[in-house]
């Protein structure tokens, strides 16, 4: 029951917000960022860590410069998840813009049911993969369950609000199995620069100048069911606008080296976060297998 009333009361008040403007809700993202960053500290002592870590050569200076930059733009992700609950999807589209999605559907076009995208937590990911009609195909989101159930289900509620699916992260195979076998044109959408469970620490390579274990799966489904993998290198252009270059890199699996794939992806996702590293999420434990 409680979680019923929780969820009632947590969307209620997501959608109040969410029919602000967009520069009525950044000046809440300003408000937001001395909240966040300057009141509570929300896991600075996690990301003071993995900046120093990740960028030995910067000065003291230059890491509180990047640290604020990534608060910043920390802060306007949360304003602009908020705004899923009401955006229109023409809005989201041209502010989460897809440069050349015609590399995806070219594959669908020639005859591919499913294609693994490969994505990076950088930028706005949530505007990226909350639509159902960027592809010739049907878009679903890998996911991890939220302890909380109220946020679970506002987030899964705001990610499918334009016609895409989630698929939890412990049914992946088995979802992506199916879809394959039913021949349904399916866009899959990893998020694959999380920190693999103690379980999966499969390959390990060297990210941001640290010793990194990455995830494995989307590479090992991909070359089980020889599906193609697309890398979506994402871009800040300003604020609240965002753009993807589509980058095939490999449309045969099968016939690619093992841990090849995983490697491209680390490689393409370190060029994206150098790019701007103040729009990658610093906040998460990334390296605590790293000495293991």
């Amino acid at each position: 029951m409680w979680n019923k009333a929780g969820y009632a009361l947590l969307y209620a008040w997501v959608t109040v917000h969410a029919v602000l403007p967009m520069r009525v809700l950044y000046v809440l993202s300003d408000i937001l960022y001395v909240l966040i960053y300057k009141i509570a500290g929300y896991r600075l002592k996690v990301v003071r860590r993995n900046m120093k870590a990740s960028f030995p050569d910067k000065t003291a200076a230059e890491l509180r410069r990047m640290e604020r930059d990534f608060y910043r733009h920390f802060s306007d992700y949360i304003v602009e998840t908020i705004k899923l609950a009401h955006i229109s999807l023409e809005e989201v589209q041209r502010r989460a813009h897809l440069r050349n999605p015609e590399v995806v559907n070219r594959l669908f076009d020639e005859g591919h049911t499913c294609v693994i995208l490969l994505m990076v937590h950088y930028g706005n990911w949530e505007w990226f993969s909350a639509s159902n009609d960027r592809f010739h195909a049907n878009t679903y989101q890998i996911y991890r369950p939220l302890s909380n159930p109220a946020f679970d289900r506002l987030f899964i509620r705001l990610r499918t609000r334009f016609g895409s699916y989630g698929m939890k992260k412990n049914d992946t195979f088995r979802d992506i199995v199916r879809l394959h076998q039913s021949k349904s044109r399916s866009a899959i959408i990893f998020l694959a620069d999380q920190t693999p469970s103690r379980a999966n620490l499969h390959y390990q390579t060297t990210f941001l100048n640290q010793d990194t274990y990455l995830l494995t799966g989307p590479e090992r489904i991909a070359r089980k069911l020889n599906l193609p993998v697309v890398f979506l290198d994402t871009k800040k252009v300003k604020r609240g606008h965002y753009t993807i270059d589509f980058e095939l890199l490999t449309a045969s699996p099968k016939e690619t080296p093992e841990n090849r794939i995983t490697e491209q992806y680390a490689r393409k996702a370190e060029q994206c976060i150098l790019r701007n590293p103040a729009c990658w999420l610093w906040t998460h434990k990334r390296w605590k297998y790293s000495n293991t």
